[in-house]
């Protein structure tokens, strides 16, 4: 089971103004589970995405930076799971585009007007029947108050949906984030298989909202592993309907610009944590804080290092205090950041939880084996390094290997 997740069905997810949900059951995969998801915004809404910078990166992700670039109103994101459409070549292109067709054919507006998301299986062309079948009945469901079975509609490997909402004021305005994400296994930037989707009725500037949504992937769903693999179909939308009534938003000195981002990064941010307590077969979630390096670009490698590490996640898993191994993860970090090849490892300080486990090279002098063995018997374990090299600081989440994740991923296709 996921890791500290809340249900969302204790959640309250407020409708957001300018922003309607429909579902539909295409059968893609699976019979009888929802697995098919169209997003309708109203005119005059910004939206804005970041994708995988996986070089084999889907149909879909290629048609929906095309349609981001061409299109002056993005009017729906259709999203399909089940099938990944990644892997098909020119056939995937245009299986891709057709359903924007259809979509568009349905809303009355421009094909590239829609955006197109996929998820699921790699190599294997979409069954354009079903999908296609399923575009009508989602259409007929398009409500605002979806959020919950919309969250649903998005799974793969996920054993829980996965949604978060928060509000805000500002300019004498109450503003409304929704979301949600989905993600559980074949999680690594950049991006870490994973889709999320924000909304809000604030009113912010397409240039702005670009900017923005390029930082909040770097503080969310750019610092989350759960196995070390980047994704073919990793995407991340933020859409803005402009429906709260305040001023536009069009630079970060603009009254409400700090106020809205933090509420929108707070929303991501669970939302990508939430994807880490769900990791396929995860039974701990592991929070790696890296402090004092050089550039952030160090903090992260040394963040990643220890996150996506296999025999760190393995002790993590048996509850095993094997401080070899996280020294070990920190050593190796300089293959992905040239910068760390002079790191002096007499100066780290290596911390689980509060206390103090290794510094000057070794073991510290200090630390027992008991107090380690208490630390990693919790469900939530805080590892810190600090690197006493410089002031940039990073935060990586991640968790545990377990037996399942094997069987999990053994068993994707069958």
């Amino acid at each position: 089971m996921p890791v500290n997740l809340p249900s969302i069905e204790n959640q309250v997810l407020p409708p957001v103004a300018g922003v309607r949900l429909g579902w539909a059951e295409a059968h893609i995969k699976k019979p009888d589970r929802k697995d098919m998801l169209v997003i309708e915004v109203a005119d005059g809404s910004r939206v804005s995405g970041v994708f995988t910078q996986n070089r084999f990166c889907a149909a879909p992700v290629h048609i929906c930076k095309r349609h981001l670039a061409e299109s002056k109103q993005i009017k729906a994101l259709l999203i399909n799971t089940g099938n990944a459409n990644a892997g098909t070549g020119e056939q995937g292109m245009q299986d891709a585009l057709t359903s924007c067709a259809d979509l568009a054919k349905q809303l009355n507006v421009p094909t590239n007007a829609i955006l197109p998301f996929s998820t699921g299986v790699i190599l294997e062309h979409l069954p354009m029947d079903k999908l296609l079948a399923g575009i009508s009945p989602a259409v007929e469901r398009l409500t605002e108050d979806a959020w919950k079975p919309a969250a649903y509609s998005i799974m793969t490997t996920d054993v829980a949906p996965k949604a978060y909402a928060t509000s805000c004021q500002f300019a004498g305005h109450s503003v409304q984030i929704t979301g949600i994400s989905k993600g559980a296994g074949m999680i690594h930037p950049n991006m870490a298989t994973m889709l999320g989707f924000l909304a809000t009725d604030a009113a912010i500037s397409q240039a702005l909202l670009n900017k923005m949504t390029k930082l909040i992937a770097d503080q969310s769903f750019n610092c989350i592993s759960v196995d070390g693999d980047t994704s073919t179909n990793d995407s991340f939308i933020i859409i803005a309907s402009g429906k709260a009534g305040n001023p536009e938003i069009t630079g970060p000195e603009d009254e409400g610009y700090t106020v809205i981002f933090q509420a929108l990064l707070e929303s991501a941010q669970y939302l990508a944590k939430a994807i880490v307590r769900d990791g396929e077969g995860a039974t701990k979630f592991i929070t790696v804080n890296v402090e004092g390096a050089l550039s952030n670009d160090e903090a992260k490698a040394v963040g990643f290092a220890i996150a996506k590490s296999p025999l760190v996640k393995t002790a993590m898993f048996a509850s095993d205090p094997n401080l070899g191994r996280v020294l070990a993860a920190i050593g190796y970090a300089s293959r992905e950041c040239v910068s760390l090849v002079n790191l002096d490892v007499d100066n780290i300080e290596l911390y689980f939880a509060d206390t103090l486990v290794a510094e000057k090279g070794g073991r510290a002098k200090s630390y027992t084996e008991d107090a380690g063995q208490k630390i990693m018997q919790q469900a939530e374990i805080d590892i810190t390094v600090k690197l006493n090299r410089g002031s940039e600081n990073t935060t990586i989440w991640s968790c545990d290997f377990s037996y399942d994740y094997v069987r999990i991923n053994a068993e994707y296709r069958t």
